[in-house]
């Protein structure tokens, strides 16, 4: 059976606290910055400065709620810190992933917060949203960068900007030019990633598309049913094109093994016409409900159909990740207003989402047999049940919060924040009662 060297882990995160100790001038934020870290890999049922503060031994959230907002210490700073950890730890030749992702929310003075589209919610609802680059490889995968999107409503709103805190260098930028502000910064930290691939918000945007081209980038971006492409027949909508397709066209990939074994997909890839700036245009059909999903594919140099299909299913890699980020380090549990302070936790979660990553991916040999570096087809054996499977983020998490970070339990400490809370709960009835009874 799989041991777990837990003084191993206490020392790596020993390693990686003091990293981060680094960025801070002065104890306090240092000390209340690895509290915070720890606090997200604990076992604290909500991740904010509140709970966070109660774990960590501390008497209010004071501490935790100045590191997030007028502490003097670099988000940014941090934020490579989280890259470097990411990339040094998975290795060269990965897949750039851009996507992004919701925050619910209520009301209207949080940061960057309107009814827009939500791919959390699959619907129109009050919300954040923020693009993310993640970096995958064959041993594991995770978070490197952040961008907040800031609504047009935002960016021209000088009141709400001013009390959020935004910076007066920050304008409306639309989220394809987010990701390739955060493509041009990987590129200048030298992240040796060998491809690029996003969905298509991304790959319907010619613009994004061009500037990966002019670079010299190759990528398989996923585009709409009706995205027009040139082929030696004309220009066609992509759909028309695969309707056309003789039988003998597909061709049985893997896209990756799941939780139920391997994702099995039928594909097919079609050159382009010398007039089209794209190369390729690459099909994936379900095999069981025949629902379509469309790629256009650009490399300078040819590469075989399944490296295509490798690139193009490693996209669901970011969606894994935002899973794990929220719900095994409180990605989403803040309860913050200002633009600094969302950057701030952010990239702490990111930070401590990376230290999973390198507990759970530790073991290279074994990540590699779990997640080949090159599809293949169905196979002919079934896994061994007597064999346990290599850790999984939320496993290498739950041993963390209770082997290694343990909040504090003591009876008075505990009775004291329950009427913390209670009292700070009541001076805000009070407010808002006296405000909404008040004679206008």
């Amino acid at each position: 059976m799989a041991s777990v060297d837990v003084a191993a882990w206490e020392r790596r995160l020993l390693l990686l606290l003091a990293a981060l100790g680094s960025l801070f001038v002065r104890p306090e934020p240092r000390r209340t910055a690895g509290a915070y870290v720890r606090g997200l890999l604990s076992a604290v049922e909500r991740k904010n400065s509140w709970w966070l503060a109660e774990a960590a031994g501390d008497a209010s959230p004071r501490a935790m709620q100045r590191l997030l907002t007028t502490a003097r210490w670099d988000a940014d700073a941090a934020r490579d810190l989280v890259r470097c950890q990411v990339v040094d730890h998975l290795g060269p030749g990965g897949v750039l992933i851009f996507d992004e992702t919701g925050f619910l929310k209520k009301g209207t003075h949080t940061v960057g917060v309107q009814r827009q589209y939500s791919g959390t919610a699959g619907r129109i609802e009050n919300s954040q949203v923020a693009v993310f680059a993640s970096y995958a490889t064959d041993v594991g995968r995770g978070l490197i960068d952040r961008r907040l999107y800031l609504p047009k409503s935002w960016c021209a709103d000088a009141d709400r900007r001013a009390a959020a805190g935004v910076p007066a260098e920050v304008t409306f930028q639309t989220k394809p030019q987010l990701a390739t502000d955060m493509l041009a910064a990987a590129i200048a930290a030298q992240v040796p990633f060998s491809w690029v691939t996003a969905d298509e918000a991304y790959g319907t945007n010619p613009a994004f598309r061009a500037d990966l081209r002019d670079r010299g980038i190759s990528y398989v971006l996923a585009v709409a049913c009706n995205t027009r492409v040139h082929t030696a027949l004309g220009t066609r909508r992509v759909d028309h094109v695969v309707a056309a397709l003789p039988p003998t066209s597909w061709q049985t990939y893997s896209a990756g093994d799941g939780s139920k074994g391997p994702r099995t997909y039928h594909w097919a890839w079609v050159s382009l016409a010398e007039a089209s700036a794209d190369r390729w245009l690459l099909v994936r059909r379900n095999p069981t409900t025949g629902e379509l999903a469309f790629y256009l594919a650009w490399s300078p140099t040819r590469h075989p159909l399944r490296t295509l299909v490798r690139v193009a299913a490693s996209r669901w890699a970011v969606e894994e990740t935002f899973q794990a980020g929220k719900s095994q380090v409180g990605l989403d549990h803040y309860q913050i207003r200002g633009w600094t302070a969302w950057h701030r936790h952010i990239t702490l979660c990111m930070l401590a989402l990376a230290f999973l990553i390198t507990v759970v991916t530790s073991d290279t040999s074994a990540a590699r047999h779990a997640h080949p570096s090159e599809p293949a087809g169905p196979r002919p054996f079934l896994p061994n049940p007597s064999v346990p499977i290599r850790l999984t983020l939320a496993e290498a998490r739950h041993l963390l919060a209770t082997l290694i970070i343990e909040p504090v339990r003591d009876a008075l400490h505990i009775l004291r924040w329950s009427t913390w809370r209670r009292l700070h709960q009541a001076a805000a009835r009070a407010h808002h009662y006296k405000r909404r009874t008040k004679d206008p």
